[in-house]
């Protein structure tokens, strides 16, 4: 039998056959006969199973295959197939001569005669040991990736067809967007964004940038499964096939919801900053200027003082005096204004009823609103006081009546209500945590964007018309809650009013009245004094002095805290009024220089300054700028008490 198959495999070309066959070495190529006997061995058989051609053939091919399989019958299985279904093809565990085993490719094709009768096989095999090593370590590699991506849960990863559908999702996207990987398998990506996006065409946009520019990047607002929004940071990348042809996308999306929260507090927190470093600028630069203005103011409003006295009477002059005096009047009220913002105005802080206060001045509130204006007040009973100044106080809500009255130009309702509020630590204001009351005046006007919003509080800023308003009433209500330690904080939108909160701390009690002083005193009763006046301008100076002389008593004057020295060593000085704003040496420490050198003798503060070192405003009595001949006397009264014969 197996001669018959050799000579029926020989031709006039079987040699030229032979050499090619022979000449492979990469492929084990054999022929069997019928029983499945080798009845040819090329050299790629010999190099792959390891058998010399003398050593196999006639022996079965059974003989690779391992002791399992051939007493499974796989063997001859495989040849019935092949004869059956014209051609074998497998993948198996073969066995060499030495006994090692290697995964053989295996190929087995019936062979025939003529007139088609099965006469033989031909089998090709080839080793895949090295490539299926490669593919074991491919697929490993294909697994380890498979767990990094699934590992990976605060980055969104995943795929999508060249339709934008979702083919793949790990745990992060899950995880970040809330669906599990079945309920989102196969669905459009566009899901994700928001409704508006969605209109716009955002999602196909995304992919047709990524497949055009390679790669496509953004942050946005992104929707939940439950439908809550949160900022994503998105990158798509196209993926290619062998040729460069896009065949879906990678997508990668991380949450950066906290991060941008933190950006955007960081943000508020760093204009809070920028804004009270802006106001405390303008405030230094306010209050200096209202110091400088006080000091003419003071020498102007006490010549026309003196000035009134000397003139003989003559309605003619008295009105143009009267004219000078209430311009000099007002400047003076615009600098205390300036003060107030700057926090330098000298307040008398204490207990203050709201609403007594707000009722002893409703008569003025409707004067000043007009007709077209309805005033209303809401306070709880029991409302407990605030610390504060209560004339500025006053001067406050009239301000902030009179802005709501300007915002409403055909007339409305203003409301002035208060409530008691406790602030817990880290509040939106700034405050320290505790007992406040929130005091707020409100509007039905025109009311303010954003941009006019954030600049309301600052000097000189006004959205009145010329010569209507000098933008000093907000920066005084602000500069008054402030010194209290409180704060003013305003809301509002085009269209819907304007809200003004002081929010001031609460008072144990409200502080008695004080009783007022009478209206006329003899000040012949008290005795002449030697006043030493110190100041470093010469103009306050010398009014000063002249209205200690019109009052009876003798002056020396000193333009420096050097030169007030050297004169109370050469004088026998009864009292010392000093200026407290000094180059070189301030008021207060020429006080208490004077107190080493000459303890007991009194010294006056006169400044516009309110903010002056701890335990100044308790030592030393203070006269403040500008200030007229009467405060003067008064100041002097209070340190000199009239003769017994009074």
């Amino acid at each position: 039998m197996r001669q018959n198959s050799i000579g029926a495999f020989s031709t006039s070309a079987g040699g030229r056959y032979r050499l090619l066959v022979d000449s492979i070495t990469e492929y084990a190529i054999c022929m069997l006969d019928l029983e499945g006997r080798v009845t040819s061995w090329n050299t790629g058989a010999q190099r792959i199973k390891g058998y010399k051609s003398a050593e196999i053939i006639g022996d079965n091919y059974a003989r690779f295959y391992s002791e399992d399989d051939r007493a499974a019958g796989i063997p001859a299985a495989a040849l019935d197939t092949a004869a059956t279904a014209g051609r074998l093809e497998m993948e198996a565990w073969w066995v060499r001569k030495n006994g090692t085993r290697f995964r053989a490719q295996v190929f087995i094709d019936p062979i025939r005669s003529a007139s088609g009768e099965l006469i033989g096989f031909a089998t090709t095999t080839r080793d895949l040991t090295g490539r299926g090593a490669t593919e074991e370590t491919l697929r490993r590699s294909d697994e380890q990736f498979r767990l990094l991506v699934q590992g990976v849960t605060d980055y969104a990863i995943y795929m999508l067809d060249l339709h934008g559908r979702v083919t793949s999702w790990n745990a992060g996207a899950q995880r970040i967007k809330g669906y599990a990987p079945h309920e989102i398998v196969g669905q459009y990506f566009g899901r994700f964004y928001t409704e508006a996006d969605q209109e716009a065409g955002e999602p196909a946009k995304a992919l047709r940038t990524a497949a055009a520019e390679g790669r496509f990047e953004k942050e946005g607002l992104r929707v939940r499964k439950d439908g809550t929004r949160f900022w994503a940071h998105v990158i798509i990348d196209p993926i290619r096939d062998d040729e460069g042809k896009v065949i879906g996308f990678a997508k990668i999306t991380r949450d950066i919801t906290e991060r941008r929260e933190a950006q955007e507090e960081l943000e508020t927190t760093r204009q809070a900053l920028f804004q009270s470093q802006k106001l405390d600028a303008i405030g230094q630069l306010t209050g200096g200027v209202a110091h400088d203005f006080n000091n003419l103011l003071t020498a102007v409003l006490g010549s026309l003082e003196l000035l009134r006295k000397r003139l003989p009477e003559d309605p003619k002059s008295e009105r143009l005096l009267e004219n000078a005096v209430q311009g000099a009047q007002r400047g003076a009220a615009l600098t205390q204004r300036m003060l107030a913002f700057a926090r330098k105005q000298d307040l008398n802080l204490q207990g203050v009823d709201v609403p007594g206060l707000v009722a002893g001045m409703t008569g003025l509130l409707q004067r000043s609103l007009g007709p077209l204006v309805r005033l209303e007040t809401d306070f709880p009973a029991g409302l407990a006081p605030v610390r504060t100044d209560a004339n500025q106080l006053e001067i406050a809500l009239l301000n902030l009546a009179v802005n709501a009255r300007d915002a409403m130009p055909e007339g409305g309702r203003i409301t002035i209500e208060a409530s008691e509020r406790m602030l817990a630590p880290g509040s939106d204001l700034g405050l320290p945590a505790g007992p406040y009351l929130r005091l707020a005046v409100l509007d039905e006007g025109t009311g303010m964007d954003e941009t006019t919003l954030a600049r309301a509080a600052e000097p000189f800023f006004t959205t009145k018309g010329v010569g209507k308003g000098t933008g000093l009433g907000l920066p005084m209500v602000h500069g008054l809650a402030e010194q209290s330690g409180g704060r003013l904080r305003l809301t509002s939108r085009p269209g819907c009013g304007v809200c003004a909160e002081l929010w001031l701390p609460q008072a144990d009690a409200v502080s008695p009245q004080a009783s007022a002083a009478p209206r006329f005193v003899d000040e012949t009763a008290r005795p002449a004094l030697l006043v030493l006046a110190v100041d470093d301008d010469s103009l306050v100076l010398t009014n000063m002095a002249a209205m200690l002389e019109d009052l009876g008593h003798r002056a020396l004057t000193a333009s420096s805290a050097a030169e007030a020295l050297v004169m109370l060593g050469d004088h026998a000085v009864d009292l010392v009024i000093t200026d407290y704003a000094m180059p070189q040496m301030t008021g207060l420490q020429l006080a208490c220089e004077i107190q080493v050198r000459k303890p007991g003798l009194r010294t006056v503060l006169a400044t516009g300054y309110a903010e002056l070192p701890p335990g100044a405003d308790d030592a030393l009595p203070r006269l403040s700028k500008p200030f007229n001949q009467a405060e003067l006397a008064r100041v002097l009264r209070g340190l000199v008490p009239a003769r017994a014969a009074a």
